[in-house]
């Protein structure tokens, strides 16, 4: 499938952005064993990302708001138009040498997210979608993009998850032990790899069959959304009775995602904890 001028404006930016992280990415383990460490360094990079990103994005889409996870809102002349930009989702991973993270960019037009993109440099897979045209992953491995649809397991016993922990300075430890004991105990596992943008893209591909995560910020989820949800999976909030995100980012950064055989039964796990 061709890519649409919007989309290649968008791989681009994150192609070049990505370019610089990986220099950076070889350089962090020489740093682990300094004193001082790689984590100021590790910050550089995350905000050298971001610059390159908004640059790119700003020239080829003037006028388009931002959301950014370092520089925050910068408002455009176009009202209708945010990109929403992580430029190094799993900062964790990266400051520890772990090839395990990604650059997140997504859309909203109107309010509504209607593209997104996440890429993983360290592996080159490119995982990509809009509105109504489906959801796909560019591999280096893979000849052009294959169309991704999430996994169609109907037995919740037989299902891989994954989530994200809360950790110092995070609150809610108590209550994700107790969802996370409920699904242990009745799936086949659970997974905790340090990125929800590559966790939303994963559960996309059908490499897990499902992905909750609380205290979320728009940027870690908002290109994973689009993605999972063009791959044909439920996409709803934690906690809300009205479930379906409907295309919207979920202002609560509370997020559970499935296909439709497993969502609901996930979803009564974690918050009956």
């Amino acid at each position: 499938m061709a890519l649409s001028p919007l989309m290649a404006v968008m791989q681009s930016a994150a192609r070049k952005a990505a370019r610089h992280l990986l220099r950076d990415f070889g350089e962090v383990e020489n740093l682990q064993i300094s004193r001082k460490g790689p984590a100021d360094f590790v910050s550089n990079a995350d905000k050298k990302a971001e610059e390159i990103i908004f640059e790119n994005l700003r020239r080829d889409r003037p006028g388009f708001g931002f959301i950014l996870e370092e520089g925050g809102i910068a408002k455009g002349t176009d009202k209708q138009n945010t990109f929403i930009v992580d430029p190094l989702d799993g900062t964790t991973n990266f400051l520890h040498g772990i090839p395990h993270f990604a650059i997140s960019i997504a859309l909203e037009r109107e309010g509504e997210l209607i593209a997104g993109l996440v890429y993983n440099p360290a592996v080159d897979e490119m995982f990509y979608a809009e509105k109504g045209k489906g959801a796909y992953l560019d591999a280096q491995r893979a000849m052009g993009a294959i169309r991704l649809r999430g996994a169609h397991r109907e037995n919740f016993n037989e299902g891989l998850f994954a989530t994200g922990m809360p950790f110092l300075g995070k609150p809610g430890h108590a209550q994700f032990l107790k969802g996370l004991h409920k699904v242990m105990a009745k799936t086949a596992g659970v997974r905790r790899y340090g990125s929800a943008a590559l966790d939303l893209a994963w559960t996309a591909a059908g490499r897990y069959d499902g992905y909750w995560e609380r205290d979320l910020k728009p940027w870690d989820v908002a290109a994973g959304i689009v993605i999972a949800r063009e791959a044909g999976l439920k996409v709803w909030e934690l906690d809300n009775d009205a479930a379906d995100i409907n295309g919207h980012n979920p202002m609560s950064g509370n997020i559970i995602t499935a296909n439709e055989h497993l969502i609901t039964e996930l979803k009564g796990c974690i918050e009956g904890g």
